[in-house]
């Protein structure tokens, strides 16, 4: 499907260019361009996202607000939205990304421990304001010029909690926006006080991976729901991913015979349904991959295992051509996927449309990353593993011995970042891209435009 007509230009947005100078762009796709910008009162550099699709634009908007003084994720400084024009997000910049540390080769164990520990930070703090990302991988991990690591691109995030932020607002809805958000801080902190619980008292661990999971599935049961997701599968063209370098391959006609991921809405349930069709391919979970529109943060665990894989190898784990060649792959390494390996699969979507020779010696992930340590191994199997239930968390792997035992992980200030390389190549925006969904049946999603009769130009203070 081609994308929208656009009527306008960031250039001709006076409101934009009274306090921004917008130098050039930097990145560009279906549904977002990237422009390079300094604010005319400090002369800061900025990064000015155009977002083309507004439930792209909310959810973005949304995530940001709520992950606000999160030192490891991107900061929102501003936003634009006016009736009938895009939204314009005002981000911090910076200027290069994991993927080109990994790309530039010779890191150091040191180091990628550092790496690995400033992930795990962003992602903790995504999951314990019940934000899953869904689209992790190294190009959307941005690194600043000293070397702190800050996780960017939220247009396919889902926060499970009831949003107030639907796009251009009066300013009595945004402030239904701020109260929905209270509410929901005030529900996590029910995380917080299990863990400070722990601390205080030695006789207590801290919060366990069940108990984790359980608090999250029953706030989601009680307080909060999810949007649907049936119309936010945009197709991206041929737009190329800086970390996986590949296409979209939408033509593939064994995988438009054999299943579909066109998410549809729960009958008779407050609860919509989320979409399989979301991330990029070569570190997209295997319940995503079989159609799965009921799952919840492990998605994020599982890509987080394929990027520290990377990281240790500088080769992608699973470098899928397209979906069925994506879990072909998984299958020759991790083993046959049925009730045995992962209770429940049998109950995904497109379980019975996609199946396998019986593999029976799969390589194993030892394999896959031949120098590693066992530890390192060790490390990366507690995320990539068929059963999402048994992925361990962000916060337990902070305490996984090969990130406390010697070498111990070098200092920020001490890491190695590479010159700059977001905008060297106009196609690929790397983490200020738009939705980068790379499935095989994209072509199938349809683009949702939602306007209201007022216009919006927030500062995030």
């Amino acid at each position: 499907m081609d994308p929208p007509t656009k009527s306008w230009s960031i250039h001709t947005r006076s409101e934009i260019s009274a306090k921004y100078e917008v130098i050039g762009r930097v990145g560009s796709g279906a549904y977002a361009d990237v422009y390079d910008g300094r604010r005319r009162s400090d002369g800061a550099a900025v990064a000015l996202k155009e977002v083309h699709d507004s439930q792209s634009a909310s959810r973005e908007i949304e995530a940001l607000r709520v992950l606000k003084g999160s030192q490891n994720v991107v900061v929102l400084h501003e936003f634009f939205w006016r009736e009938d024009e895009d939204a314009v997000l005002v981000l911090e910049f910076l200027g290069t990304d994991l993927a080109a540390v990994i790309g530039k080769g010779g890191v150091g164990v040191v180091e990628v421990k550092r790496w690995m520990l400033q992930a795990l930070s962003a992602v903790d703090e995504c999951h314990r304001n019940m934000i899953v990302h869904r689209d992790l991988k190294p190009a959307n991990f941005l690194v600043s010029d000293d070397g702190v690591l800050k996780l960017a691109d939220f247009g396919q995030a889902r926060i499970l909690v009831e949003s107030g932020f639907d796009g251009p607002q009066e300013d009595d809805d945004v402030s239904n926006s701020e109260r929905s958000l209270q509410q929901h801080r005030e529900a996590i902190s029910q995380l917080d006080n299990l863990n400070q619980t722990g601390q205080e008292n030695p006789d207590h661990r801290s919060l366990s991976h069940e108990e984790y999971f359980r608090v999250l599935d029953e706030m989601k049961t009680k307080s909060y729901s999810y949007d649907t997701d049936k119309e936010a599968n945009i197709h991206d063209g041929n737009t190329s991913c800086l970390a996986t370098c590949t296409e979209s391959d939408i033509d593939d006609e064994l995988c438009k015979g054999s299943f579909t991921y066109e998410a549809e809405e729960v009958g008779g349930n407050e609860l919509g349904c989320l979409t399989s069709c979301v991330g990029t391919r070569w570190f997209r979970a295997p319940e995503l991959l079989y159609g799965s529109t009921d799952y919840g943060l492990e998605v994020d665990l599982w890509s987080l295992g394929c990027v520290f894989a990377e990281l240790l190898t500088s080769k992608p784990l699973f470098p899928g051509t397209s979906d069925v060649d994506q879990l072909s792959r998984i299958v020759s390494v991790l083993g046959n996927i049925n009730e045995e390996t992962w209770p429940g699969c049998s109950k995904l979507p497109d379980y019975g449309n996609i199946s396998f020779f019986k593999v029976e010696n799969p390589s194993g992930l030892e394999a896959c990353m031949p120098n590693c340590t066992p530890d390192e191994v060790s490390l990366v199997k507690r995320l990539v593993c068929y059963d999402p239930i048994k992925r361990a968390t962000a916060m337990e792997l902070v305490q996984d011995k090969y990130l406390s035992e010697v070498p111990l992980p070098v200092p920020i200030s001490e890491l190695r970042v590479p010159l700059t390389s977001i905008g060297q190549d106009q196609d690929r925006p790397g983490g200020y891209n738009e939705m980068g969904s790379d499935s095989d049946l994209d072509e199938f999603g349809t683009l949702n435009i939602t306007t209201t009769d007022s216009d919006l130009s927030t500062q995030i203070s």
